[in-house]
């Protein structure tokens, strides 16, 4: 998916298509978790579809619950998906940093190449300067 460390970095259209699969892959994750949690709660805990969409969406995002839950099949699964979406909303980070992160590493890579091909340039100059001057 990524480019290799030895290639070259990838052109900035290509890593902003890169950036935009990887945006979509998060929107697919963000609209999961929320139909996913929007039906727990008017199914299981008996909201309304407004009510049940926002208490997942506040949940999603780490604000936490809104309503009180009214069994305890309604707590049980508000406590699972509260678990859920901590791990889902660290998915959806990596997903989106996954690339940014990759370009910085690469570029940092090539430069560390770059600066290690120098070195190694000046030490064979240096050698074989050396070895003119001897009779």
């Amino acid at each position: 998916m990524f480019e290799h460390k030895t290639q070259p970095l990838a052109p900035r259209h290509k890593f902003f298509i890169r950036l935009a699969r990887h945006f979509c892959w998060t929107l697919l994750i963000v609209g999961f978790s929320l139909a996913m949690g929007s039906c727990g709660y008017h199914f299981i805990a008996g909201l309304d579809w407004i009510d049940s969409f926002h208490n997942a969406s506040m949940i999603l995002t780490g604000m936490g619950p809104l309503n009180p839950m009214p069994s305890v099949p309604a707590k049980l699964f508000s406590s699972f998906y509260a678990l859920y979406s901590g791990v889902a909303f660290l998915t959806m980070v990596a997903t989106l940093l996954a690339p940014v992160a990759h370009r910085f590493m690469h570029r940092l890579h090539l430069e560390e190449l770059e600066d290690d091909d120098a070195d190694e340039g000046k030490a064979d100059r240096a050698m074989n300067e050396s070895e003119e001057i001897r009779p």
